[in-house]
């Protein structure tokens, strides 16, 4: 929802590093270095090392934002790349949330374990709509950076990003904010398979 107001913001900032960093890295090692930053985070939680977990997490948007920027800025955007940033960037939303349960699994592995299966929804169905607005030659003007048909929803990447920064600011809340945002993704996930099919069926 909050994704067209805030990838604007962004541009610019990660346009600038993208030059400093052209020609000393590859958008897919910039990818890769996040994933690995990133994926710090799940033992930092399960320790309960909320701060550097927090660092870890923002690093690796961080890092995802600038892959792309990294890619535009050489003209080296490319399906391989889409692919393993979108694929590597579920594997770490699913890690963090993991990370929690392990945490405190008496008080956090029910609500870890239902955010989880509303990010199945929210992904599933981001993905899959993908796919089919790439083979009928769907093109979404808001995004024109992405390598993929970027669908919106309540939960986007910025409130994501934001659901995460809040479970590590106030970790022993975790099972009712999981469970609010879990609400929120499933509202996503409902809206995104009307709309997608819906569009879908008046398609040509």
């Amino acid at each position: 929802m909050l994704d067209r107001f805030t990838m604007p913001l962004t541009h610019r900032p990660l346009a600038r590093l993208a030059r400093v960093l052209d020609g000393r890295l590859t958008p897919d090692q910039v990818t890769l270095g996040a994933f690995v930053i990133g994926m710090a985070a799940l033992p930092l939680l399960a320790f309960e090392h909320y701060g550097w977990a927090l660092m870890a997490i923002m690093l690796n948007r961080l890092g995802d934002g600038l892959d792309g920027a990294l890619a535009r800025l050489a003209d080296k955007t490319s399906d391989a790349g889409g692919f393993l940033d979108i694929g590597l960037d579920f594997v770490f939303y699913a890690a963090v949330v993991f990370g929690f349960a392990l945490a405190d699994p008496a008080a956090n592995a029910l609500a870890a374990a239902f955010l989880l299966f509303a990010f199945i929804g929210t992904g599933t169905s981001f993905l899959a709509f993908a796919i089919a607005a790439s083979r009928r030659g769907i093109t979404r003007p808001r995004f024109p950076q992405k390598a993929f048909y970027y669908m919106e929803g309540l939960t986007e990447g910025t409130e994501t990003v934001a659901a995460l920064v809040l479970f590590c600011l106030f970790p022993g809340q975790f099972a009712w904010l999981a469970a609010l945002f879990s609400l929120a993704c499933l509202i996503t996930t409902a809206t995104r398979l009307w709309g997608g099919y819906r569009a879908l069926s008046h398609e040509p």
